[in-house]
Protein backbone atom coordinates (compact mmCIF):
# COMPACT_ATOMS: atom_id res chain seq x y z
CA UNK A 1 0.00 0.00 0.00
CA UNK A 2 1.60 3.40 -1.26
CA UNK A 3 2.02 5.79 1.35
CA UNK A 4 1.10 9.68 1.78
CA UNK A 5 3.71 12.11 2.16
CA UNK A 6 2.53 15.98 2.92
CA UNK A 7 5.18 18.46 1.23
CA UNK A 8 5.69 21.19 2.71
CA UNK A 9 8.00 23.86 0.53
CA UNK A 10 7.21 22.23 -2.57
CA UNK A 11 7.05 24.68 -5.29
CA UNK A 12 11.09 25.66 -4.48
CA UNK A 13 13.85 24.55 -5.92
CA UNK A 14 14.34 21.34 -3.55
CA UNK A 15 11.20 20.64 -2.49
CA UNK A 16 10.01 20.52 -6.21
CA UNK A 17 12.91 17.93 -6.61
CA UNK A 18 11.17 15.86 -3.70
CA UNK A 19 7.74 15.48 -4.99
CA UNK A 20 8.76 13.98 -8.20
CA UNK A 21 11.21 11.46 -6.50
CA UNK A 22 8.63 10.65 -4.30
CA UNK A 23 6.23 10.57 -7.12
CA UNK A 24 8.59 8.33 -8.84
CA UNK A 25 8.16 6.03 -5.88
CA UNK A 26 5.31 5.18 -5.92
CA UNK A 27 4.08 7.67 -2.98
CA UNK A 28 0.35 9.71 -2.98
CA UNK A 29 1.49 13.35 -2.73
CA UNK A 30 -0.04 16.11 -0.81
CA UNK A 31 2.05 19.71 -1.37
CA UNK A 32 0.77 22.22 1.41
CA UNK A 33 0.76 25.89 -0.59
CA UNK A 34 0.16 29.24 0.66
CA UNK A 35 -2.65 30.89 -0.79
CA UNK A 36 -1.68 32.75 -3.77
CA UNK A 37 1.13 30.13 -4.86
CA UNK A 38 -1.23 27.67 -6.28
CA UNK A 39 -0.29 28.27 -9.77
CA UNK A 40 2.95 27.54 -8.18
CA UNK A 41 1.48 23.94 -6.91
CA UNK A 42 -0.91 23.13 -9.85
CA UNK A 43 2.56 23.23 -12.18
CA UNK A 44 3.86 21.49 -10.55
CA UNK A 45 0.96 18.58 -10.23
CA UNK A 46 0.96 19.05 -14.22
CA UNK A 47 4.12 18.35 -14.44
CA UNK A 48 4.04 15.10 -12.58
CA UNK A 49 1.85 12.80 -14.53
CA UNK A 50 2.80 9.52 -13.90
CA UNK A 51 1.15 9.85 -10.11
CA UNK A 52 -0.66 11.30 -7.82
CA UNK A 53 -0.41 14.67 -6.67
CA UNK A 54 -2.33 16.68 -4.76
CA UNK A 55 -2.45 20.61 -3.82
CA UNK A 56 -3.93 21.92 -0.92
CA UNK A 57 -3.66 25.70 0.09
CA UNK A 58 -2.70 26.26 3.80
CA UNK A 59 0.37 28.29 5.79
CA UNK A 60 2.52 26.80 8.44
CA UNK A 61 1.28 29.42 10.81
CA UNK A 62 -2.30 28.86 10.55
CA UNK A 63 -4.19 28.09 13.30
CA UNK A 64 -3.01 24.46 14.33
CA UNK A 65 -6.49 23.32 14.44
CA UNK A 66 -6.89 24.88 10.68
CA UNK A 67 -3.72 22.72 9.51
CA UNK A 68 -5.36 19.70 11.27
CA UNK A 69 -7.68 18.64 8.30
CA UNK A 70 -4.65 19.23 5.85
CA UNK A 71 -2.98 16.12 7.84
CA UNK A 72 -5.71 13.88 7.83
CA UNK A 73 -4.72 10.44 6.65
CA UNK A 74 -0.61 11.41 6.07
CA UNK A 75 1.76 8.73 6.54
CA UNK A 76 4.95 11.19 7.32
CA UNK A 77 5.70 14.99 6.34
CA UNK A 78 8.70 16.33 4.42
CA UNK A 79 9.20 20.06 5.17
CA UNK A 80 11.46 21.55 2.60
CA UNK A 81 10.78 25.17 3.30
CA UNK A 82 12.97 27.94 3.38
CA UNK A 83 13.44 31.54 4.56
CA UNK A 84 13.41 32.95 8.10
CA UNK A 85 12.59 32.43 11.72
CA UNK A 86 8.63 33.20 11.12
CA UNK A 87 9.16 30.11 8.32
CA UNK A 88 12.14 27.40 9.43
CA UNK A 89 11.53 28.04 13.11
CA UNK A 90 7.57 29.19 14.15
CA UNK A 91 6.37 27.41 11.15
CA UNK A 92 7.74 24.18 11.46
CA UNK A 93 7.08 24.02 15.33
CA UNK A 94 3.75 24.84 14.48
CA UNK A 95 3.34 21.87 11.90
CA UNK A 96 5.06 19.72 14.66
CA UNK A 97 2.14 20.36 17.03
CA UNK A 98 -0.46 20.06 14.17
CA UNK A 99 0.78 16.86 13.16
CA UNK A 100 0.49 15.78 16.90
CA UNK A 101 -3.13 16.28 17.35
CA UNK A 102 -3.52 14.71 13.58
CA UNK A 103 -1.50 11.65 14.05
CA UNK A 104 1.06 11.69 11.97
CA UNK A 105 3.45 9.42 13.25
CA UNK A 106 6.98 11.11 11.59
CA UNK A 107 8.52 14.46 10.19
CA UNK A 108 11.82 14.75 8.07
CA UNK A 109 12.42 18.65 8.71
CA UNK A 110 14.20 20.84 6.60
CA UNK A 111 17.64 20.36 7.81
CA UNK A 112 19.07 19.33 4.84
CA UNK A 113 22.79 20.86 5.32
CA UNK A 114 25.81 20.24 6.79
CA UNK A 115 25.38 18.45 10.18
CA UNK A 116 24.06 21.02 12.10
CA UNK A 117 23.65 18.29 15.22
CA UNK A 118 27.10 18.92 16.29
CA UNK A 119 26.96 22.81 15.54
CA UNK A 120 26.36 25.26 18.69
CA UNK A 121 24.05 27.74 18.92
CA UNK A 122 25.35 31.07 17.12
CA UNK A 123 27.79 29.00 15.09
CA UNK A 124 25.54 29.36 11.96
CA UNK A 125 22.51 31.72 12.37
CA UNK A 126 20.59 30.03 9.00
CA UNK A 127 21.38 26.60 11.19
CA UNK A 128 20.58 28.01 14.43
CA UNK A 129 16.65 28.22 13.17
CA UNK A 130 16.34 24.22 11.82
CA UNK A 131 17.90 23.52 15.58
CA UNK A 132 15.59 25.26 17.46
CA UNK A 133 12.60 23.54 15.36
CA UNK A 134 13.61 20.53 15.56
CA UNK A 135 14.55 20.72 19.35
CA UNK A 136 10.36 20.27 19.39
CA UNK A 137 10.54 16.51 18.50
CA UNK A 138 12.13 15.72 22.28
CA UNK A 139 9.63 13.91 23.73
CA UNK A 140 7.08 14.66 20.84
CA UNK A 141 4.88 11.69 18.95
CA UNK A 142 6.24 13.09 15.72
CA UNK A 143 9.27 11.31 15.34
CA UNK A 144 11.75 12.86 13.56
CA UNK A 145 14.26 11.45 10.64
CA UNK A 146 17.11 14.18 9.94
CA UNK A 147 18.43 14.26 6.19
CA UNK A 148 21.55 16.11 5.83
CA UNK A 149 23.81 16.14 2.68
CA UNK A 150 26.49 18.42 3.09
CA UNK A 151 26.83 21.43 1.27
CA UNK A 152 24.52 22.09 -2.05
CA UNK A 153 26.53 22.26 -4.93
CA UNK A 154 24.91 24.42 -6.63
CA UNK A 155 25.12 26.64 -3.85
CA UNK A 156 28.93 25.87 -3.01
CA UNK A 157 29.76 26.88 -6.50
CA UNK A 158 27.95 29.79 -6.82
CA UNK A 159 29.44 33.61 -6.38
CA UNK A 160 27.91 33.96 -3.01
CA UNK A 161 29.61 31.53 -0.65
CA UNK A 162 32.75 33.61 -1.56
CA UNK A 163 34.67 30.07 -3.14
CA UNK A 164 34.41 30.15 -6.74
CA UNK A 165 34.09 32.84 -8.71
CA UNK A 166 34.18 31.88 -13.09
CA UNK A 167 33.42 35.00 -14.01
CA UNK A 168 36.54 36.07 -11.55
CA UNK A 169 38.58 33.31 -12.76
CA UNK A 170 38.95 32.96 -8.92
CA UNK A 171 39.00 30.08 -6.41
CA UNK A 172 39.49 31.71 -2.49
CA UNK A 173 39.71 29.91 0.73
CA UNK A 174 40.42 30.00 4.51
CA UNK A 175 42.61 27.57 6.36
CA UNK A 176 44.94 24.95 4.62
CA UNK A 177 42.27 23.50 2.21
CA UNK A 178 42.53 19.99 3.11
CA UNK A 179 39.34 19.08 5.41
CA UNK A 180 37.63 16.65 3.68
CA UNK A 181 34.18 18.64 2.28
CA UNK A 182 30.92 17.15 1.93
CA UNK A 183 29.02 18.00 -1.48
CA UNK A 184 25.58 17.10 -2.85
CA UNK A 185 23.17 18.26 -5.64
CA UNK A 186 19.74 19.25 -5.11
CA UNK A 187 18.15 16.55 -7.26
CA UNK A 188 20.16 14.04 -5.23
CA UNK A 189 19.43 15.73 -1.97
CA UNK A 190 15.36 14.73 -3.14
CA UNK A 191 16.54 11.69 -4.09
CA UNK A 192 17.13 10.24 -0.88
CA UNK A 193 14.92 12.21 1.09
CA UNK A 194 12.45 10.29 -0.56
CA UNK A 195 13.65 7.21 -0.21
CA UNK A 196 13.89 8.08 3.89
CA UNK A 197 10.55 8.96 3.92
CA UNK A 198 9.40 6.23 2.55
CA UNK A 199 11.66 4.11 4.67
CA UNK A 200 10.24 2.85 8.08
CA UNK A 201 13.50 1.83 9.51
CA UNK A 202 15.13 5.52 9.11
CA UNK A 203 12.81 6.61 12.19
CA UNK A 204 14.53 8.49 14.78
CA UNK A 205 17.73 8.11 12.53
CA UNK A 206 19.98 10.93 11.02
CA UNK A 207 20.82 10.12 7.57
CA UNK A 208 23.99 11.37 6.15
CA UNK A 209 24.66 11.47 2.33
CA UNK A 210 27.15 12.95 0.10
CA UNK A 211 27.52 12.99 -3.86
CA UNK A 212 31.12 13.85 -3.22
CA UNK A 213 33.94 14.10 -0.47
CA UNK A 214 36.62 16.72 -1.54
CA UNK A 215 39.16 18.94 0.14
CA UNK A 216 39.21 21.99 -0.71
CA UNK A 217 42.52 21.50 -2.54
CA UNK A 218 41.11 18.71 -4.64
CA UNK A 219 38.09 20.76 -5.46
CA UNK A 220 40.53 23.60 -7.07
CA UNK A 221 41.67 20.52 -9.09
CA UNK A 222 38.50 19.00 -10.10
CA UNK A 223 37.27 22.59 -10.99
CA UNK A 224 40.34 23.72 -13.72
CA UNK A 225 40.02 19.92 -14.81
CA UNK A 226 36.05 20.28 -15.38
CA UNK A 227 36.38 23.79 -16.83
CA UNK A 228 39.39 23.44 -18.85
CA UNK A 229 40.19 27.06 -16.74
CA UNK A 230 43.21 27.86 -14.85
CA UNK A 231 41.70 29.57 -11.27
CA UNK A 232 43.82 32.23 -9.63
CA UNK A 233 43.75 30.70 -5.59
CA UNK A 234 43.19 33.23 -2.88
CA UNK A 235 44.36 32.00 0.10
CA UNK A 236 42.67 34.41 2.64
CA UNK A 237 44.56 32.95 5.92
CA UNK A 238 44.05 30.81 8.77
CA UNK A 239 40.48 29.72 10.61
CA UNK A 240 41.59 32.02 13.63
CA UNK A 241 41.62 34.79 10.44
CA UNK A 242 38.21 33.37 9.32
CA UNK A 243 36.77 34.08 12.51
CA UNK A 244 37.96 37.52 13.27
CA UNK A 245 36.70 38.50 9.53
CA UNK A 246 33.15 36.94 10.69
CA UNK A 247 33.30 38.61 13.91
CA UNK A 248 34.10 41.96 12.06
CA UNK A 249 30.96 41.26 9.29
CA UNK A 250 28.60 40.77 12.05
CA UNK A 251 29.32 44.14 13.76
CA UNK A 252 28.79 46.02 10.95
CA UNK A 253 26.04 43.71 9.03
CA UNK A 254 22.46 44.83 7.60
CA UNK A 255 21.65 41.34 7.58
CA UNK A 256 22.60 37.67 7.90
CA UNK A 257 23.49 37.48 4.28
CA UNK A 258 26.56 39.82 5.03
CA UNK A 259 28.20 36.56 7.09
CA UNK A 260 26.19 33.35 6.58
CA UNK A 261 28.53 32.17 3.70
CA UNK A 262 31.87 32.59 5.97
CA UNK A 263 29.75 30.76 8.76
CA UNK A 264 28.92 27.88 6.04
CA UNK A 265 32.83 27.91 5.34
CA UNK A 266 33.68 27.68 9.03
CA UNK A 267 31.84 24.94 9.78
CA UNK A 268 32.77 22.73 6.90
CA UNK A 269 36.76 23.71 6.90
CA UNK A 270 36.85 23.50 10.90
CA UNK A 271 35.36 19.68 10.28
CA UNK A 272 32.86 20.29 12.86
CA UNK A 273 30.43 19.72 10.76
CA UNK A 274 31.54 16.90 8.62
CA UNK A 275 28.81 14.37 8.29
CA UNK A 276 30.04 10.83 9.30
CA UNK A 277 29.28 7.44 8.76
CA UNK A 278 27.42 8.22 5.54
CA UNK A 279 24.33 6.21 4.21
CA UNK A 280 24.69 5.92 1.27
CA UNK A 281 25.01 2.62 0.99
CA UNK A 282 21.28 2.31 2.39
CA UNK A 283 19.73 3.14 -0.75
CA UNK A 284 22.10 1.19 -3.62
CA UNK A 285 19.29 2.42 -5.85
CA UNK A 286 20.36 6.00 -5.95
CA UNK A 287 23.81 6.75 -7.97
CA UNK A 288 24.61 9.98 -6.83
CA UNK A 289 26.36 12.81 -9.08
CA UNK A 290 30.11 13.40 -8.78
CA UNK A 291 31.49 17.32 -8.39
CA UNK A 292 33.22 16.56 -12.10
CA UNK A 293 29.98 15.23 -13.39
CA UNK A 294 28.01 17.83 -12.00
CA UNK A 295 30.59 20.91 -13.69
CA UNK A 296 30.38 18.99 -16.48
CA UNK A 297 26.27 19.76 -17.34
CA UNK A 298 27.14 23.39 -16.13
Amino acid sequence: MSKTVLVVGATGNLGSEIVRKLVDRGADVRTLVRKGREDGGERLRDEVTSGSVTVVVGDLNDDVQTLVPHLDGVDVIVSAVQGGHHAVTDGQVNLIHAAEVAGVPRMIPSDFSVDLHCLDYDDNVALDLRKKADETFVGSSVRPTSVLNGGFMEVMFAPFMEIVDLDAGTFSYWGDGEQPMDFTTIPDTAAYTAAAALDDSAIDRTVRVAGDVLTLTQLHTVIEKATGRTLRVHEHGSIAALEAEIDRRKSTATGPGDFVALQYQWAMITGKAKLRDLNNGDYPDITPTSVAEFLATR
